[in-house]
């Protein structure tokens, strides 16, 4: 006796247009954002005197790397004419320095100091503690242009303008940011290890110092690539306090070379050229750091 045959029928899985159009989305906003960045380098790789011949293109035009010479000074002043530039140059590596040594000293004073504030404001109990902090917080909502008169006038009343202390003090002490940053990541640390520590004998600074510390470097390393980033970029208070070669940061520099432009028309390849290179620091940077700085987020309870 033979069993009876069955058909099996194939069943078609739908189509998750949902996620095609999520993934063609998500495609779309990341070529609208990535643009910019490639047309910036497109530019700076674009021979100087080919750059208006074919504006269609998405490629560079008679590809060169002579604009990053130019920049970097490796050329003179004449054969830069020549190639149909304007000549000027920045002077990268004392602006490339500058920033540096100011980025350095803002982000060592700014976490040291934070972090200290931060853990008095998470674990220290003192008068009107939740009053002081609110007050504090209440700093974020004032925008930054606002105290950009009251610093600079007390700046320059102690004799520091064209100095890179001068540049880096309303930012080297502390931040409502980053002190609000730190003290979510000390109030998620298990205060039975503090105890535990204050039981063997230790003070608080011994507790801070050789306990705390140690349990909070993925929040202090956040916080130092975050202020890093946001000093690497700042452009209008270094305008204002420090016009000096000698402590022009790269974000100066590149606006200077901008405005020595004596044929009227900015030198787009050259700009573009160093703007790549000020970038760079920073963007790799956040590319060995990216994953860090989203699980400190995500630790802290940011949303």
């Amino acid at each position: 006796m033979t069993a009876p045959t069955q058909s099996v029928q194939t069943q078609r899985r739908p189509i998750p247009w949902g996620k095609i159009l999520a993934w063609a989305s998500l495609v779309l906003i990341l070529c609208i954002t990535l643009f910019p960045f490639w047309w910036m380098l497109r530019t700076a790789l674009t021979y100087p005197k080919a750059l208006f011949q074919n504006t269609a293109s998405l490629l560079p035009v008679q590809t060169t790397l002579i604009n990053f010479k130019r920049v970097l000074g490796l050329i003179s002043a004449q054969e830069g004419v020549a190639l149909g530039g304007t000549g000027q140059a920045i002077n990268f590596i004392l602006a490339l320095r500058n920033s540096i040594i100011l980025s350095m000293m803002v982000v060592v004073g700014q976490v040291t100091f934070s972090a200290m504030a931060a853990y008095a404001f998470a674990r220290l109990r003192f008068p009107f503690r939740n009053q002081i902090f609110a007050i504090y917080i209440a700093a974020l909502m004032v925008p930054g242009i606002v105290m950009l008169i009251p610093n600079f006038v007390l700046v320059r009343s102690l004799n520091l303008t064209n100095t890179f202390l001068g540049v880096a003090l309303p930012a080297m002490l502390m931040t409502p940011f980053a002190v609000f940053f730190l003290r979510q990541f000390f109030l998620g640390i298990n205060r039975e290890v503090e105890e535990a520590a204050l039981i063997d004998g230790a003070d608080v600074p011994v507790v801070f110092f050789q306990v705390v510390l140690p349990m909070t470097v993925p929040a202090i390393s956040t916080l130092a690539v975050i202020t890093f980033i946001n000093t690497w970029n700042n452009y209008l208070w270094p305008l204002v306090v420090a016009n000096e070669e000698k402590v022009r940061v790269l974000t100066v520099a590149l606006g200077v070379f901008r405005s020595q432009t004596p044929q009227g028309a900015p030198d787009w390849t050259g700009l573009m050229a160093g703007t790549t290179l000020a970038i760079i620091p920073t963007f790799l940077l956040f590319i060995l750091m990216g994953r860090k700085i989203l699980d400190s987020i995500q630790f802290t309870g940011f949303k």
